[in-house]
């Protein structure tokens, strides 16, 4: 059984009565509106940046007992489908808050809302006139698709990943493709962020510096192959076998790609931008990590 609440001008979420704070028995409902939730987001100091920028009634969530995936993302309807574990009191009718979700599930949460962010920004109209950064990713989206995600190569067995095969993607394929990967992205930047975050509180007094941590995991997780995207094939014979396409470490998300999403959706400076693009370049091979764009 589906249950839903739609962002008809307000999500409803549960908050804590300040007053009774620390008490899973004193919580009570509260209808907080889209802007609430946003601000439930930066207390955390998460990025709001390209969530402000959904209108509040363009997306209709729901929750339902979800087995195969932590969640769905339908681009027909504008749907998004999390898992009842993320509802409060897991009973599937309103959103947990914010600040009682695991960095896993934050995680989660950040890469679905970033499909809607881009289903937005795909079907607005005047979105130049809108907002010029949005258009500018949108356009880069759109090149990357055609120039390297048509021809990519996969791994059919996921736990090898040095065993690979060729494919020519369809656009719904390579389209899908490209806003996976920049989804496992976003959503892995909010995990680490907040593990950053944990791992400085817990050194308090120590000096630390936020963006060696960054650059220092981002490092990490470019060279494991871990920033890989998947579509879903289209061929229903191959979607028979199975639901997911990955797509192969050299197909992992490019420096360019990470530096327009860390400043365009995730708020993040130029600076950190370049420094996180720079040193993924250390890390490439031009011959075996896909195909290049030209600028």
């Amino acid at each position: 059984m589906v249950l839903f609440l739609t962002f008809a001008l307000a999500i409803t979420l549960w908050v804590t009565d300040a007053a009774s704070a620390g008490s899973a028995d004193s919580s009570r409902a509260s209808a907080a509106s889209w802007s609430g939730l946003i601000a439930q987001a930066d207390a955390l100091g998460l990025p709001t940046r390209f969530l402000r920028q959904i209108p509040p009634d363009f997306v209709t969530l729901e929750f339902d007992d979800l087995h195969q995936f932590a969640a769905e993302y339908h681009l027909d309807d504008h749907r998004m489908v999390l898992n009842q574990v993320l509802s409060f009191n897991a009973a599937g009718g309103a959103l947990r808050p914010l600040v009682r979700m695991t960095h896993g599930e934050l995680a989660t949460f950040y890469h679905e809302f970033f499909h809607a962010y881009m289903d937005f920004i795909s079907s607005a109209p005047d979105l130049a006139a809108r907002d010029l950064e949005a258009a500018r990713l949108l356009t880069f989206a759109r090149t990357q698709q055609h120039c390297r995600y048509q021809q990519v190569l996969i791994t059919p067995v996921v736990q090898r990943k040095s065993a690979v095969e060729p494919r020519i993607l369809t656009d719904r394929e390579s389209w899908e493709a490209v806003n996976e990967t920049w989804a496992v992205f976003v959503g892995w930047a909010v995990w680490t962020k907040l593990e950053l975050q944990d791992g400085r509180r817990s050194r308090q007094g120590q000096k630390s510096d936020a963006a060696t941590g960054w650059l220092s995991r981002l490092k990490k997780a470019d060279k494991s192959g871990e920033l890989v995207g998947y579509y879903e094939p289209e061929d229903k014979a191959e979607r028979s076998v199975t639901h997911k396409r990955y797509l192969a470490p050299p197909n992992r998300i490019s420096p360019r790609e990470v530096a327009i999403l860390l400043e365009v959706v995730l708020g993040e400076t130029t600076e950190l931008a370049r420094r996180s693009a720079a040193m993924m370049e250390q890390n490439r091979h031009p011959s075996g990590d896909g195909p290049l764009c030209q600028d």
